[in-house]
């Protein structure tokens, strides 16, 4: 039987994947894609937490967390295509100065 226990380690094991991923990785899409296993991570959290002690607070707020995930997704990748085609690279470092 899969207790909380399990859940907990893996949502641990995903938010170690997403951080590792955002300090080692140099491309702003990547970086995005590890944000976004973090997220997950923390949305696995609150539904496993919420099952166990039998409420639907964990999967409300894991709503709410995908909403503000699919803004944080879609503004991102248009920050993204805006930088790209000022600078021809995605590299994060490339890009020290806020200037155009």
């Amino acid at each position: 039987m899969v207790t909380l226990d399990h859940y907990l380690i893996l949502s641990a094991l995903l938010f170690a994947i997403g951080t590792v991923g955002v300090f080692l990785r140099r491309n702003i899409i990547t970086l995005l894609l590890s944000v976004e296993i973090m997220l997950n991570a923390v949305n696995l959290t609150f539904v496993a937490v919420g099952r166990y002690l039998g409420s639907v607070d964990g999967q409300i707020i894991v709503f709410f967390v995908m909403t503000v995930a699919a803004a944080e997704a879609a503004v991102g990748l248009a920050l993204v295509i805006a930088i790209f085609r000022h600078g021809e690279t995605l590299s994060p470092d490339a890009f020290t100065s806020l200037k155009w």
